[in-house]
């Protein structure tokens, strides 16, 4: 009966996995929209704190690159970054709009479950995709693995604002529709967050906006 269950747990996860895709696949086309109109202001910021955390001899990952906003930031400040998303045609959206830089490989990625060996990355990166993960903690996990000694790990999200929150409009119509959002932050929890789990050099920097984030960026445990 147990193996039973385990099965049909997880033939729903992966159901759920894929219906996740199929959701963000269709956003990829309007997305920018979000991105360099809606919350442009925010996002502005955020490309500017974000391009100088990385050194030219950086071998980067990014998770969740979506269309490519920080993607397109981070390529000219690295030696090589390596871009990936859950959704495919998130990343073809990404491709193009960074076709200029040559030194990024795209792939299609779980951030759950990534396909890379144990230290191999002087910075990861986490754009924006936190407050959308069932298991949060485990993701941590994944991206601490992957990176390197002396490295640091970059992850961005949005902060809800209660008195702002009947405004944030395309946040509220993907979370209806995708039933996604799985955490929800301020500036302080944010930062207890990773405290929380088992980090103790956290430095956030809080970026305010119609629809603010904040950027988290830490030393792999044990550093």
């Amino acid at each position: 009966m147990k193996s039973k269950e385990n099965l049909q747990d997880k033939k729903r996860k992966n159901e759920n996995k894929g219906n996740e895709a199929s959701v963000w696949d269709r956003v990829a086309g309007i997305y920018d929209i979000f991105v360099y109109i809606i919350n442009a202001k925010t996002h502005k910021a955020l490309r500017n704190h974000i391009e100088n955390l990385f050194e030219p001899s950086d071998i980067v990952l990014e998770c969740a690159c979506g269309t490519g906003m920080l993607t397109k930031s981070i390529a000219p400040k690295c030696q090589k970054l390596i871009a990936t998303d859950f959704s495919k045609n998130m990343i073809q959206t990404a491709k193009s709009n960074c076709r200029n830089h040559k030194n990024i490989s795209f792939a299609v990625a779980d951030i759950n479950n990534l396909e890379f060996s144990d230290a191999t990355f002087n910075k990861v990166v986490a754009a924006n995709v936190i407050h959308l993960l069932e298991d949060p903690y485990k993701v941590l996990d994944e991206l601490d693995r992957v990176c390197k000694p002396k490295g640091k790990i970059i992850i961005t999200t949005y902060i809800v604002k209660q008195e702002k929150r009947r405004k944030n409009v395309f946040l509220e119509a993907i979370s209806k529709g995708t039933k996604y959002f799985k955490q929800e932050f301020s500036f302080s929890s944010y930062k207890q967050f990773f405290i929380d789990a088992g980090y103790c050099d956290v430095q956030c920097i809080d970026i305010d906006g119609f629809i603010p984030c904040s950027i988290a960026i830490m030393g792999k445990r044990g550093d």
